[in-house]
């Protein structure tokens, strides 16, 4: 396996996708219904139960066919996400299914990745990807299942090569007994041996790792609708769960043969919560959150894809600053020319992104 760094992998999924090559998954027999009748699906169709276009890169039908449901995943033409990740989403997302399923396929593979929903059909060309409906609701609240599964996703996922960068609130369902991660627009390969992630040369962005997705394309999001000392008493057995997910993970990696810097990098960020677990929880609070905040703010700045969940991350920051700024400065929680600049100097930076943010503001339906 190629890992090819970030603006490498960009040009390839460009090429790729100019060179009108197919990618099909599975057996299109096995559709539900025959892929023709499949492409022209429409909310009138006898079969569609449910149409889901809240997606920025997919629209999803509920389908009921052969006695059960199923979901049926269009990629939307054109993608709503206005930058090269987001064009080349379906194209990576089909890469990704068609990984996944062969690493199921091989033996002892099918009790793989249990959080991962399976694909029937895909196909690159025809922009469709059939998988099994998930009886599930969007995860608004977190548990320690919760939190334990999708670790245990994130963690499999990690192992296996997987990068995956979007755990957002439209990519996870829960069904009372599985939290099911079902898109991979945004899911991509590197070297867990040698890299932290598959962003810039792999080793360029130490702050992204499996928890700060989960917590900035997610958790953290939820948090800003909750009581906060709700919020500090979910923020703990979250760090409990990355905790103990990370030390495992660590043990795995090492005996894989990872390098020292990723093995250093790995106990570096788990030491850290270690301590702040016997300490000052809320000083990691504010220093994570910021992180996430900031991070998912300048996601949704680049990709020109603002939400009202955007305006309530840079209040959260705005809040932050006025209120706990020494704090900030004394966690190390501010970054990325953040730390060199004034109390004020930052309320009128973040100002300025909340306005840039309102006039990005994307209208989907529900």
């Amino acid at each position: 396996m190629t890992f090819l760094i970030e603006s490498e992998r960009r040009q390839s999924q460009l090429d790729f996708q100019a060179s009108a090559t197919e990618i099909e998954v599975g057996d299109r027999r096995d559709c539900p219904l025959p892929l023709p009748e499949l492409l022209a699906l429409h909310p009138g169709h006898p079969a569609v139960r449910e149409v889901h276009e809240g997606g920025l890169t997919a629209v999803v039908y509920k389908v009921h066919a052969l006695g059960r449901d199923w979901a049926v995943k269009r990629a939307r033409t054109p993608c709503l996400v206005q930058n090269v990740d987001g064009q080349t989403s379906f194209l990576n997302e089909v890469q990704r299914r068609a990984e996944i399923s062969a690493l199921r396929a091989e033996p002892g593979g099918a009790g793989r990745f249990p959080g991962i929903v399976s694909t029937v059909y895909a196909s690159l060309r025809h922009g469709v990807a059939v998988s099994p409906w998930i009886p599930g609701t969007p995860v608004s609240t977190w548990d320690a299942r919760r939190f334990q599964q999708v670790f245990e996703t994130g963690r499999e996922l990690l192992r296996a090569g997987f990068f995956e960068w979007d755990f957002s609130p439209g990519n996870l369902l829960d069904d009372g007994q599985q939290v099911w991660l079902f898109d991979f627009g945004y899911m991509y390969r590197f070297d867990p041996l040698r890299h932290f992630n598959s962003g810039g040369d792999g080793t360029t962005a130490p702050l992204c790792h499996l928890a700060e997705r989960i917590e900035s394309r997610h958790v953290f999001g939820t948090w800003l609708d909750q009581d906060p000392a709700d919020v500090l008493v979910s923020f703990r057995q979250a760090k409990c769960v990355a905790l103990a997910t990370y030390r495992q993970l660590h043990d795995e990696l090492r005996a894989d043969g990872a390098t020292a810097q990723v093995l250093g990098w790995l106990a570096g960020v788990a030491d850290g919560w270690e301590r702040a677990l016997a300490g000052d929880l809320h000083g990691l609070y504010l220093r994570e959150g910021w992180r996430s905040h900031v991070m998912d703010l300048e996601d949704d700045l680049h990709g020109r894809t603002c939400t009202p969940k955007t305006l309530q991350r840079v209040d959260w920051l705005l809040d932050a600053v006025r209120t706990h700024h020494g704090a900030l400065l004394a966690q190390g929680g501010l970054f990325d020319g953040d730390e060199a600049r004034s109390r004020d100097g930052l309320i009128a930076r973040y100002t300025a992104k909340r306005r840039e943010a309102e006039g990005l503001q994307v209208r989907l339906a529900a």
